[in-house]
């Protein structure tokens, strides 16, 4: 990758885990009334055919780790587990109460935060709760994020018992130095230790979650991670860049100096050094970020074109209706977007009025769901296109128009109504997406809202 074009295109731009993205959702237009209809639309439309999906934000961790975005709470105190899961489930009730049938589970997440802050019994208790109300889908996927300093042995047996078949722990990465300035101090026996337990119990998909651009990081540390990832063989593993947002996250990430961070092309260097070496190691790259072996079902799902992202990142399946539990968690009925209270004082408040949680949201117009659709397709496939009526909107000239520049610098090929990302365009598939985002383009940040794309 040549020096301009790291340069050129690396600006601030957002992830597209939504779209429209969070800061640009019309908030004041919101109401807790439209949003209940908006996902008994959804449901009444998609549960019997796809089933729903659910994100479980368990927000506690016993420890800061400074390169985390995530919306958490730190304590060592564990009597804090029972009254948040008893939360958690009488929001899923609130919920139950209001859909016109039983639904079926297709797919649930625990996110965090740290899960594994949670004991195995007060998980059984939380997904047992779920299914008092719920059914199983035939094929469900049900997954954790587990840290591989707190995750035991019965941790991931008990969830294994609940039907649970996929775990991702987050390695970041192996150098001591670089734990050091992120606070997450993780020997490499610990990391092999819960995947040869995950492995054994039966998990089919043990994912290892890599960052590059941390503080101090060496392109040899990368090499030293991804060569000790390999000796332990993750089905599928996340490769992206740290998010170095320090504006947004406080001092949460100013356990270290802004020249400490590598960037630009020293930053990038490390992506492609570190994508050389897992494609060599048998690694295909399945979306933004994202690499499988053969045998992953996330490899086969990109493959036949089943790959879907949502609040929850990468998934092999579509459901339509996902909904977000916890604290900060966020629901995506596809035609409208909610999102939880932040800070878990006032989401318990809101549920002891008996109240659905959310605090503010966005409904998506005609023209929201179009470019939501284009952006979802360049995320999960590396191609879209406008063949059909309906995925035509009239600023389509104009955006095909922006990315010719892309085209020129071997990005991405325009032809036969469709555009297509390039091997050499990957890295840049959020500028690519970008140019779709009309939003952005109608209002652009007068302050910095998101990380650099590169």
């Amino acid at each position: 990758m040549t020096t301009s074009l790291v340069q050129k295109y690396n600006v601030p731009g957002p992830r597209y885990t939504s779209y429209p993205t969070v800061p640009y959702w019309e908030d004041e237009s919101f109401s807790g009334k439209i949003w209940q209809d908006t996902f008994i639309r959804s449901f009444n439309e998609s549960n019997a055919s796809e089933g729903i999906s659910l994100y479980i934000h368990l927000p506690f961790c016993e420890s800061l780790c400074t390169f985390c975005g995530c919306h958490k709470r730190i304590t060592k105190r564990h009597e804090v587990e029972n009254p948040y899961i008893e939360a958690v489930l009488k929001e899923w009730n609130l919920y139950c109460d209001m859909f016109p049938e039983r639904p079926i589970i297709k797919e649930i997440h625990l996110g965090g935060g740290t899960p594994t802050f949670f004991s195995p019994e007060n998980l059984k208790t939380l997904i047992d709760g779920l299914f008092l109300r719920a059914e199983r889908a035939e094929h469900h996927e049900f997954s954790f994020e587990g840290h591989p300093n707190n995750t035991t042995r019965e941790h991931l047996k008990q969830l294994y018992d609940l039907g649970f078949r996929r775990v991702s722990f987050g390695v970041q990465d192996y150098s001591e130095t670089v734990q050091k300035a992120i606070h997450r101090i993780q020997p490499f026996h610990n990391v092999a230790k819960v995947t040869f337990w995950a492995k054994e119990i039966g998990y089919t998909s043990v994912s290892h979650d890599l960052i590059f651009g941390l503080p101090f990081q060496t392109l040899e540390d990368v090499v030293d991670t991804i060569e000790k990832t390999k000796s332990l063989s993750p089905d599928r593993l996340a490769f992206y860049s740290y998010a170095h947002v320090p504006w947004i996250k406080g001092n949460g990430q100013r356990g270290f100096k802004d020249e400490d961070v590598p960037k630009d092309d020293e930053k990038r260097r490390l992506y492609e050094i570190g994508k050389q070496l897992l494609t060599k190691k048998g690694y295909h790259e399945i979306g933004m970020d994202h690499f499988a072996l053969k045998r992953d079902n996330m490899f086969t799902s990109f493959r036949e074109g089943k790959l879907h992202r949502n609040f929850m990142g990468y998934t092999s399946s579509k459901t339509q209706l996902m909904i977000g539990l916890g604290s900060s968690s966020i629901s995506d009925s596809w035609y409208g977007f909610a999102q939880n209270e932040k800070t878990i004082e006032d989401y318990y408040a809101r549920l002891e009025k008996n109240e659905l949680p959310v605090f503010k949201g966005h409904f998506l117009t005609n023209e929201d769901l179009i470019i939501r659709k284009h952006i979802l397709n360049l995320m999960c496939q590396f191609t879209t296109s406008w063949d059909e009526s309906h995925l035509y909107f009239k600023e389509l000239p104009e955006v095909i128009s922006q990315l010719d520049e892309m085209e020129n610098d071997g990005l991405l090929i325009i032809q036969n109504n469709a555009i297509t990302v390039t091997e050499k365009g990957k890295p840049f598939v959020r500028n690519i997406c970008m140019a779709f985002d009309l939003r952005l383009k109608r209002k652009a940040p007068q302050t910095q809202l998101f990380s650099m794309t590169v």
